[in-house]
Order: C-alpha cells, then structure tokens, then sequence
C-alpha cells in the first residue's frame, strides 16, 4: 500500500466531509488517439487483480504500425491510499508553548494543531518564532503529511471521457442531486441534468472552458474515507 498527496479545494472537501464526495477526475498525461484504439484494462495474469492499470494501442506517425504501452493511474492503484492537500495554516498553539515548540516542533506536528480554510473560517492571526504578526493562509501544495486530516482509500480506477460522466458520477463527485424543477435550467446551458450541470460548470471554473469542450480522457477515481485514522491525531 502506498500513499501519495492529492490536491482538494476547499469546495470539494467540504464535500467529502459531508460525505457527498466519493469520486474524483483527473486528466490523464496520456492522451489517446481514437477511442477505436482500444484502452483496456490489464488483469495480473499471475493474481487475476485489476490493479488499475491500462493496456493502450497507438499508431505511429505514419498511422501504419501498432505499439503498445501499458500504463497505470499516476495517482495510485486499488489500495492504495491519498493523502488530502487543503489550504491551512499550522501549526498554531498558545504562546506560552513556543519554547517548548523551538526546541522540539515534533509534538505539535498534528492535524489537531492546525486550521483549515474549508471549515469556514477566517484567515488565522499568529505570531511567529520571532514575534511577527500573522494573517493567513498556506497553499494546499505545502501542505506536509502530517497536516493532512483526511485520508481516502482508493477503491476503483478507470478512464473515460470527461463530457461522459453520469448522473449518479456527477453526484459521487459532490453534486447536488438533479430536481425537475431546476433541470430545465440547465437544458439552456446544454446539459441534460443540475448535477451535470453543476460539475460541468465547476470543472470549468477550475480548468477552463476549453478544457471541458476539448473533453478529455480522464482518470475516475473512486474512493472511500478512512475513519478513525491515526493520521488525525499522530
């Protein structure tokens, strides 16, 4: 089992705390062709397990031979587990514990000892080692392990195209559930339902408006939440 570091907005994990958030997409590096050309799954032939991992043809440049490249999710296999990068600042504590954090920072090294942008709540004020005020936030891509208060355990991995994401997706991806009565609105925008409608318009509000028009292939990533982890507290 290996863990590795996944970015989150604040939008999305306050999603997964509600536990609304079960899925996430992610473009792939790796771009096929045509769909013709087949991505498909490779089984271990020694185990029988689906680790994920994609067996993918491709033309060359003179669209007259084959080659092979089998590749897996760059972001882990089924198993494996993701550490979840926020906005945060920490770790904070009282003053008063600021020699002892000089001598030894490791104790206070603990989600519990920090704050977090998706709670809600202001920019925290603190002073720092040598006694400068401090209003702020630190970006989710510094963000060290043992900061990370949530952790997810990936539990299915596949690929498709991100204009094919399903109802029942769109809502694993935190989507409010669709309504008659605001589906038709999102017809005017040319999706077919709200939860669609809002991820669609969510993925471009992150990515681009071109980016979901060129329609890529993305990595599916399905997960669950580890509960009652030691992560939270060590």
């Amino acid at each position: 089992m290996t863990e590795r570091g996944m970015i989150f907005n604040s939008e999305m994990v306050r999603a997964i705390l509600d536990s609304r958030k079960t899925q996430t997409r992610r473009i792939m590096a790796i771009q096929p062709e045509h769909s013709e050309l087949g991505l498909r799954r490779v089984i271990d032939s020694k185990n029988g397990r689906d680790n994920g991992k994609y067996f993918w043809s491709q033309s060359d440049a003179c669209g007259l031979k084959m080659r092979s490249k089998v590749f897996g999710c760059p972001y882990g296999e089924v198993g494996d587990r993701i550490w979840v990068r926020e906005t945060f600042q920490g770790p904070l504590f009282d003053f008063d514990q600021m020699d002892a954090y000089c001598k030894d920072s490791t104790p206070f090294e603990k989600a519990k000892f920090c704050v977090y942008k998706a709670d809600g709540k202001p920019a925290p004020e603190f002073f720092d080692a040598d006694d400068n005020l401090h209003c702020c936030w630190r970006p989710s891509i510094h963000m060290p392990r043992w900061a990370s208060r949530l952790l997810l355990e990936i539990i299915d991995i596949r690929v498709e195209r991100l204009n094919a994401i399903s109802q029942a997706d769109a809502i694993a991806e935190g989507a409010p559930p669709s309504h008659p009565s605001i589906d038709c609105v999102s017809q005017e925008y040319g999706f077919p339902d709200f939860s669609r409608s809002w991820f669609g318009q969510t993925w471009q509000h992150i990515y681009g408006e071109e980016s979901w028009n060129a329609n890529p292939w993305v990595w599916v990533i399905e997960f669950e939440r580890i509960e009652g982890d030691d992560h939270a507290t060590n």
